[in-house]
């Protein structure tokens, strides 16, 4: 394995990532690189809905404040370095490579999945990279999800949607309690959903395991004003105030989890002695994409025309960006959208509807994805006209010759669609993620 291409393909190779029905293959595989996940302090994120977002803008916060941070997120847009950051830089190939090559024996050995694969190597490489601090994200669930072997100094909870059904379960309820499976005993947890039905279940998850609940208030964070870049907030929440706070992230979805954020990095502060100044929170959130590398989230990476990128990929996050693109005026869009096989098209498609002028159906290079010419049937039964272009190579630059340098156009629907689209945009190879 002498290449980036060969370790990447080796690591998609394994059996997909999916949901072992237990620990200890990750556990197994941990201990014979000597257990790096307890040698660094960390914060673990699970959720169906802005995990990613929340989890950039703590780490954000924290490398502004100057602690050596690692990021731990899945899955990644265009390039798997992006899983694996530390003060916002990704992991380097040549550090991929080795990695990979030192795991392949132990992967194989304990018959480990690419998930299991790359958490263990994000654990070691922010071992041997000294970091104070890990953010952690999980990948699908909570209770049997890879990253849930660590020992973290708080549990985040950001919302729960019904989504990968066949391995969560069907009711929210299921999906809360897999979900709630993070939570640790006598280990503080922050709750931002607000269902009635999920905030019982995790509640009872709590009590049980003697962990003190907090909810971020509705009112702790309010937006000023909300713009294509980003919004302008009045935050308070005990002693923190702050008012003209710049967060660089669009879209009035992530003033949740924000409001989940600053509750996390205020308990960090009042609990675990982090120093956390004012101004570190300022510089955090105003530089988001610097310090996290977090993308396409309603990014507008383009003016003429105008390209937004959005990972959506489930009814409710379709809910969520419908009502922000509102919120800034961006209606009449021309929508790119492909979608995978376990995601709800109908209700995503019916969601999006309102901010749309025109469809282009696209089907990425995965096995999972709907084809093209199948959601464009799924289209003309729901009374919306649409052009099936197939691969999305051809959807993108079909798009664009369609609205012209004044266009505003919509990438969205999957982290598949949106990652071959910006790896296109920007003129990079894009590996298909499979994963």
């Amino acid at each position: 394995m002498s290449s980036y291409s060969d370790a990447i393909h080796y690591l998609y190779g394994l059996q997909p990532r999916g949901m072992k029905f237990n620990l200890g293959g990750i556990r197994r595989i941990l201990r014979r690189l000597g257990n790096p996940e307890r040698a660094f302090p960390c914060v673990h994120i699970a959720g169906s809905n802005g995990k990613g977002s929340t989890a950039a803008m703590i780490a954000s916060i924290l490398t502004a404040a100057g602690y050596r941070t690692g990021l731990y997120t899945s899955p990644h847009v265009s390039d798997f370095s992006e899983r694996i950051r530390v003060d916002g830089r990704p992991i380097s190939r040549p550090d991929i490579v080795r990695w990979t090559r030192r795991l392949r024996r132990i992967i194989e050995r304990e018959g480990g999945t690419f998930f299991e694969a790359a958490t263990a190597m994000a654990f070691a490489y922010f071992k041997e990279q000294r970091i104070d601090v890990a953010v952690v994200e999980t990948g699908l669930g909570g209770r049997l999800d890879a990253t849930n072997v660590v020992r973290p100094l708080v549990s985040v909870i950001t919302s729960v949607s019904r989504e990968h059904t066949q391995i969560l379960g069907t009711t929210l309820s299921a999906i809360a309690r897999e979900k709630a499976g993070i939570i640790k005993q006598r280990t503080p947890c922050i709750i931002g959903e607000r269902s009635p039905t999920v905030l019982r279940v995790m509640s009872r998850v709590a009590k049980a395991r003697n962990a003190p609940v907090y909810i971020p208030p509705a009112g702790s964070v309010r937006a000023l004003k909300r713009g294509w870049y980003g919004s302008e907030i009045r935050a308070q929440r005990r002693d923190l105030s702050l008012n003209r706070l710049r967060l660089s992230l669009a879209g009035a979805y992530q003033e949740a989890n924000l409001r989940i954020a600053l509750e996390t990095v205020l308990l960090l502060k009042e609990q675990y002695g982090f120093v956390l100044s004012k101004q570190d929170i300022r510089r955090g959130l105003a530089q988001v994409r610097h310090f996290s590398g977090i993308r396409a989230r309603m990014e507008v990476m383009r003016r003429r025309p105008m390209v937004i990128l959005d990972v959506g990929h489930n009814p409710d996050a379709a809910r969520r960006l419908e009502r922000s693109l509102r919120s800034v005026g961006l209606r009449n869009l021309l929508i790119v959208f492909g979608v995978m096989r376990d995601k709800d098209a109908r209700s995503m498609l019916r969601a999006l509807q309102p901010a749309a002028a025109a469809w282009v159906f696209v089907q990425p290079r995965t096995p999972r994805a709907v084809p093209a010419s199948e959601l464009a049937s799924l289209a003309t039964r729901l009374g919306i006209h649409a052009e099936a272009c197939g691969d999305v190579h051809t959807g993108v630059q079909r798009a664009m010759q369609r609205g012209g340098k004044t266009g505003r156009i919509l990438i969205t629907g999957s982290h598949f669609v949106v990652g071959e689209a910006l790896a296109r945009l920007e003129g990079k190879n894009y590996l298909t993620i499979n994963q």
